[in-house]
């Protein structure tokens, strides 16, 4: 007679921890209203040459704001850590949509969106979000408040640049709140 198999532990540990983190995400929403249509505002966010100007966060993008191509980010978080990515255009909808990311889907995937909506006045909603995925983000550097602090940053930054480029002396182009 053979004795029992015991399942061995540490194949059960990971098991478990896979089955733990696979949920685990990340999510960063901010917003803002701006005062400017979302063709001015979409000139700016596209023009990635221009961001060392006037981004305090995505401080560099090099490479096209082309769909599928690939970018080079450099990100300088309000926490004084800099990352490096290289993510790639995913979706891209001029006056209303830029999207980039990248990683393996299920392991650990970022997903950057700015979504322009219109609204009454020629003003814009600037919708800034961010979705990481998979079982590796659980072990990755992403402080959910320091990402919202940098990216409500980058919005105001990004209101007072379009403000600047029209020759508006008000305040930046800004009203309303910064999240949702």
């Amino acid at each position: 007679m053979t004795p029992a198999r015991r399942p061995r532990l540490p194949a059960l540990c990971v098991a478990l921890l896979l089955a733990a983190t696979a949920c685990a995400g990340v999510r960063v929403r901010t917003q803002l209203e701006i005062d400017a249509p979302p063709e001015e505002v979409f000139a700016v966010l596209s023009d990635f040459a221009a961001y060392p100007e006037w981004n305090p966060y995505h401080v560099s993008v090099e490479g096209a704001c082309e769909l599928g191509a690939r970018l080079v980010v450099r990100i300088e978080r309000p926490d004084g850590e800099t990352v490096t990515i290289e993510p790639h255009v995913l979706e891209l909808e001029p006056p209303t949509t830029l999207t980039w990311g990248g990683g393996i889907r299920g392991v650990f995937f970022g997903e950057h969106v700015f979504r322009l909506e219109a609204l009454e006045g020629g003003r814009t909603r600037l919708v800034h979000d961010e979705d990481f995925d998979g079982f590796a983000v659980g072990f990755a550097d992403l402080p959910e408040d320091v990402l919202t602090e940098g990216y409500e940053r980058m919005n105001r930054a990004l209101a007072e640049r379009v403000a600047a480029l029209a020759g508006d002396p008000r305040d930046g182009g800004m009203s309303g709140p910064t999240r949702p």
